[in-house]
């Protein structure tokens, strides 16, 4: 399937939620599958796989990426380079997403979540706008998701500067979330700020809301999804600033 409308039209039952991490993507995306009988795919699930299928012509960050070492991924390196060079902040792999999806039955809506859910990317197999929205934490929401999980120091004590390493890695989550801000502008698609401001139960209101008002012909005998959203969800709203 190479035609953008037939790819357009086979996806138009996705749901994408893109974003950083320690956004609360994980969280609310399955929140929202569990709501409304969703299925739900987290695309960081299939990252191992998608690199397996990637040949290095294909895929030149992944190829040099998984023969690095931890200290050369994490602690070796200024954050910028590291960006500059981690595969999936550009996009590699994205096409086994697209497979992927088209391949699943069509039967039921989908919410499809994950970082790798590029703007640039997804834009152009959106059918509305609402259909797909990213969220952005700040750096210190984003420090405070990812003590909470336990996770600050999961990479950086791999390595063994694990100090230098949990800088660099911040600062380069840094560098990506300006990046998919800005990209999320140009493309003109919706952007939530995650600094802590809103409660999980309102993210995941004003997530809802968003995507509530992309509403595809229902599947034989399936019933619409986000149809008990409301009118009192009015008053739960995003603009261009993200709040």
């Amino acid at each position: 399937m190479t035609d953008v409308r037939e790819v357009i039209g086979a996806l138009a039952h996705v749901y994408w939620l893109g974003g950083t991490s320690g956004a609360g993507k994980s969280t609310i995306g399955r929140r929202i599958a569990s709501a409304h009988a969703m299925r739900y795919m987290s695309t960081d699930d299939s990252i191992r796989d998608h690199a397996k299928r990637c040949a290095p012509a294909e895929c030149p960050l992944a190829e040099v990426f998984m023969r690095m070492t931890m200290n050369e991924r994490w602690a070796d390196r200024a954050p910028q380079e590291m960006f500059a060079t981690f595969p999936w902040f550009h996009g590699e792999g994205f096409r086994f997403i697209l497979e992927d999806l088209i391949a699943l039955p069509r039967d039921q809506r989908i919410l499809v979540e994950g970082f790798r859910l590029l703007p640039h990317l997804v834009k152009p197999v959106l059918a509305s706008p609402h259909q797909g929205l990213w969220l952005i934490s700040t750096p210190a929401f984003r420090v405070k998701a990812f003590a909470a999980r336990g996770t600050l120091w999961k990479i950086p004590n791999k390595t063994s500067r694990p100090e230098v390493a949990l800088a660099n890695h911040l600062a380069r989550e840094s560098i990506f979330a300006d990046h998919v801000k800005r990209e999320a502008d140009r493309c003109g698609v919706e952007t939530i700020e995650v600094d802590g401001t809103r409660s999980e139960d309102q993210l995941f209101e004003a997530v809802r809301f968003h995507f509530a008002k992309h509403q595809p012909p229902p599947s034989d005998g399936e019933p619409r999804a986000f149809s008990d959203v409301g009118s009192r969800a009015s008053s739960v709203s995003i603009d261009r600033s993200g709040r």
